[in-house]
């Protein structure tokens, strides 16, 4: 069975397995809380998201937690879509 998208794409975006998880698990709980998804897994459709650049993270200088951002919404001003 191949998982996609493969975890060798995803490591690539981000600095640790800890950070894909919180950030993924985050947006995940998003998808759910907005979204009626009928056939969609929300783990799922976060991790594609991350892969596919909707958003990403940056990391805070001063406490060194990972900051999700938003890329894709800020442009069509949706602050639904923004990850806090």
């Amino acid at each position: 069975m191949m998982v996609k998208p493969a975890l060798s794409e995803l490591i690539d975006k981000v600095d640790s397995k800890y950070t894909l998880v919180t950030i993924s698990s985050k947006r995940a709980r998003q998808i759910m809380a907005h979204e009626d998804l009928l056939y969609e897994n929300p783990v799922t459709l976060a991790l594609q998201e991350l892969a596919d650049g909707f958003y990403g993270w940056e990391r805070n200088d001063e406490s060194g937690s990972a900051k999700e951002i938003e890329k894709v919404n800020q442009e069509e001003g949706d602050a639904d879509g923004a990850l806090s």
